[in-house]
């Protein structure tokens, strides 16, 4: 009997499962930012005491820019980080090589995934759905598949100079 045909192939691997693991991981995070804890008094506190301890002084104008600058960058961050734990799932955890159908899978799901958190927020007091941060959500995991995308092309050709490289004959 040969081993090869009695062995089975098994969907899920330790790699597989540690992506799959962070990935939700990593969605409960941002349902728990979600909640009454982290709206905008926190995160007003928060950055209040980040300029206080670098010595920073600005107005109250600044300080409100600032203010709705950092939270978004916060959505964008957090669903771009998504969007990249949700590739490696899907790639299995194997090779990070670009392939765009997973990257639209990617941001599809993010984009769904957003929806649910802006709902959540809706019923959460003093937080509130908004389709902007919602966009700004689908943006940050766009993002990230683009910058992943530009990573896979850069690799490709670096790899075909140095292949190139390699066969061309040496001068003498």
């Amino acid at each position: 009997m040969n081993n090869s045909s009695t062995r089975r192939a098994r969907p899920w691997d330790f790699s597989s499962l540690l992506w799959w693991f962070t990935t939700l991981g990593w969605a409960g995070l941002i349902f728990y930012l979600s909640t009454g804890t982290f709206g905008g008094e926190f995160t007003t506190w928060l950055l209040r005491t980040i300029l206080n301890l670098i010595g920073v002084n600005i107005s109250a104008d600044q300080f409100a820019t600032l203010h709705f600058l950092v939270r978004k960058l916060a959505h964008l961050t957090e669903y771009a980080m998504f969007s990249l734990l949700l590739y490696g799932g899907l790639s299995g955890g194997k090779q990070f090589a670009w392939r765009a159908r997973t990257g639209w899978r990617c941001v599809a799901i993010a984009a769904a995934y957003s929806l649910t958190d802006e709902l959540h927020q809706s019923f959460v007091p003093g937080r509130g759905a908004s389709l902007v941060d919602c966009s700004i959500d689908t943006a940050g995991a766009a993002l990230a598949m683009l910058f992943l995308y530009a990573s896979s092309r850069i690799s490709q050709t670096r790899a075909r100079r140095t292949a190139a490289k390699n066969d061309s004959p040496a001068e003498t």
